[in-house]
């Protein structure tokens, strides 16, 4: 009698995926965010003279720069390279990417008319990301591709302030002073933003994450009434897609338990909060990610090591647990240490 194949192994029984949803895993699985980018000479090389947004609507470029950490540094996920912004620019809001600043919007939402003015996304322009998503699929093989979309507040933000900002004033205060079309534009935003993840969801993506980068500065109870609500509404927008949905933000440490309520199968947690406590405050039903400080990457090997260490055995508190940054990774680290982080993590989790 011949005996049974094995089946080959699968993006969606990858470690990833099961650690999302807290099941066993064969090792920790790792990731970085902004794994494609400017920490990777290839990356460098290869972007050259091709703007930020330009790149991220060329499916060959889309391809090939979201597979260069895989290759160079054996992570367990890709993660789609895109930026925050994309959605907006695609639906035909006026946006560049410069150089040292950011996103800058030609033409900020300051009032209520600008809300009800803005354009929507619709499907048919997002050929190219279908396309892309569809290629990685097929090149990545057993290694998940996670999908990206900004969250309708962080998305605001850009809007409102006209570009990046440290205070985020002018959000709140429309935000505050404005509470109808307020809602008018972070349900715009969400539907926007579950647009763009379904397509690649659609397309073969076995995850996606949701950043909101800025909801850190808001408080528990404004994040609670009036931005979680929108959040949720692009995780539903996903219907009965069964992938692990991840929410990030930034300095949101009073907010994880609300992250995860958005929708969450796994909250992503930055470098202020420890992984045990952070599990603490999120509660058994959910998984985590992070959280190493990505300045630790900057320092010497032992400290690296000794950081990593920590961060997978406080990990173990959680659910599930997914290796990963507190942030992006920085440009000017050594890529030699994400593939070493990568390894020490294997090491020190397999089961």
């Amino acid at each position: 009698m011949t005996a049974a194949a094995t089946p080959a192994p699968s993006a969606a029984d990858s470690d990833l995926v099961r650690a999302a949803r807290g099941l066993p895993v064969g090792r920790t699985p790792v990731w970085f965010m902004r794994q494609a980018g400017r920490s990777l000479p290839e990356y460098r090389a290869l972007r050259a003279g091709t703007a930020m947004l330009q790149a991220c609507q060329d499916p060959d470029l889309v391809t090939e720069i979201t597979l260069q950490p895989v290759r160079r540094h054996g992570v367990d996920a890709a993660i789609l390279f895109s930026d925050i912004v994309l959605p907006l620019v695609v639906a035909g809001v006026d946006i560049e990417i410069k150089p040292g600043v950011g996103p800058v919007v030609a033409d900020p939402v300051r009032t209520v008319a600008d809300v009800d003015a803005l354009p929507g996304l619709e499907p048919d322009r997002l050929d190219f990301l279908a396309t892309a998503v569809r290629r990685l699929v097929a090149e990545l093989g057993p290694t998940p591709l996670i999908g990206f979309a900004g969250a309708p507040f962080t998305l605001a933000t850009y809007l409102i302030e006209g570009g990046p900002s440290k205070e985020h004033a002018r959000t709140k205060a429309f935000m505050y002073a404005e509470p109808e079309a307020w809602v008018r534009l972070l349900d715009r935003l969400a539907v926007s933003a579950a647009t763009f993840l379904r397509v690649q969801v659609d397309n073969g993506a076995s995850a996606v994450q949701l950043f909101d980068s800025w909801a850190g500065v808001l408080s528990a109870a404004d994040y609670g009434t009036r931005v979680l609500p929108h959040s949720r509404a692009v995780f539903d927008g996903l219907g009965d897609r069964e992938v692990p949905r991840i929410h990030f933000g930034v300095g949101t440490g009073e907010l994880l338990a609300l992250i995860g309520d958005a929708g969450a199968d796994v909250v992503g947690v930055d470098w202020r909060v420890p992984l045990d406590e952070a599990a603490r405050r999120v509660g058994p039903g959910r998984s985590l990610q992070g959280n190493l400080d990505p300045a630790v990457l900057l320092a010497d090997r032992a400290t690296v090591d000794r950081e990593v260490r920590r961060v997978v055995e406080e990990g173990r508190a959680a659910r599930g647990h997914v290796f990963n940054l507190g942030h992006g990774v920085l440009p000017e680290t050594d890529p030699g240490a994400l593939t070493h982080v990568v390894d020490l993590v294997h090491e020190l989790s397999v089961r």
